[in-house]
């Protein structure tokens, strides 16, 4: 009898310590429409190493650019019954999917989204602060005066927030003009159609110093606008581009002296592994407060691009 109990106790401690290891183990499903940007692509591959690290489950689900999609997509890892979800989208515009995952108990996670009551807190880098160095960048090297081409993305809240910072800065400089403000299909990746807008407005702006300076929200427009600005003959001009994330080709055009002069490294890495972090620490029973968590950023120029490039 003695025998039979400790078989039996040790089976059930067999059984119990399987539960907790599948607890330990959970599935993370991350939705995004945007994984053909590369600053998305980097963050999800980042993400993805750090969570298989931790032994966790993750299923990527991309809609290509379809936001509507990513509800339905959402509502179909709630009825999967994952641990947690990731979005990198507007969490404006998947209310339903998000009230759908609180129903069911699921915690949502932001991955350089936007805040919402729904989501348990949303990690990025502070989109005011690299707007406000960018824009800064820009009034400084262009003298406070001159035409200024901007791309922006209203539709997504961590860029648009970059571009209603960069509104007020270029307002506050009575001597700077707006040529344009563009919003480009991103759904190529954003390079080809920014450049196609760059060269309509190089195209109605042929007189040389008539565009003194191109913003862009992210590297993508900015890559764009200086293939349009190369291919048009008019680097000569000095026209300064500027853009946001410090993406490999970005990097390698400032450390070529091309005209795109600046980018902010965001830590796409830090990003996805501090979601990584909070999930774990949330799952864990810990209390997050934050509704943004934010990750320090760096402003890139030729003086320290070789650090990013690993010379």
């Amino acid at each position: 009898m003695r025998r039979l109990l400790l078989f039996l106790a040790l089976l059930a401690a067999l059984v119990f310590g399987a539960g907790v290891m599948a607890q330990d183990a959970p599935t993370v499903a991350v939705v995004t429409p945007y994984l053909a940007q590369p600053g998305t692509q980097f963050m999800v591959e980042a993400f993805q190493a750090s969570a298989e690290a931790r032994g966790w489950s993750v299923n990527v689900i991309d809609t290509a650019g379809d936001v509507a999609a990513v509800v339905s997509r959402i509502e179909d890892v709630v009825n999967q019954g994952v641990d947690a979800i990731v979005i990198n989208v507007d969490p404006a515009q998947v209310g339903a999917g998000l009230q759908a995952a609180a129903d069911a108990g699921i915690p949502v996670f932001g991955m350089d989204a936007g805040t919402d009551p729904l989501l348990v807190t949303n990690v990025t880098g502070n989109g005011y602060a690299m707007a406000a160095e960018t824009a800064t960048y820009v009034v400084d090297r262009i003298g406070g005066a001159g035409g200024v081409v901007m791309f922006v993305f209203d539709p997504y809240p961590p860029v648009q927030k970059r571009g209603i910072v960069a509104d007020a800065i270029f307002a506050n400089h009575p001597d700077i003009t707006i040529i344009d403000r563009i919003t480009p299909d991103v759904n190529d990746g954003g390079i080809a159609d920014s450049r196609a807008k760059m060269e309509a407005v190089l195209a109605a702006n042929p007189e040389p110093g008539s565009i003194r300076a191109v913003w862009a929200a992210w590297d993508q427009p900015a890559l764009g606008a200086l293939q349009a600005i190369e291919a048009a003959g008019r680097q000569g001009e000095g026209i300064v581009i500027v853009g946001i994330d410090a993406n490999p080709q970005a990097l390698d055009a400032i450390a070529a002296g091309s005209n795109f002069e600046a980018s902010i490294s965001q830590d796409l890495d830090g990003i996805a592994a501090t979601v990584a972090d909070t999930i774990e620490r949330y799952l864990g029973g810990e209390t997050i407060s934050l509704s943004t968590i934010y990750v320090p950023t760096v402003l890139v120029t030729s003086a320290n691009v070789d650090a990013f490039l690993g010379n």
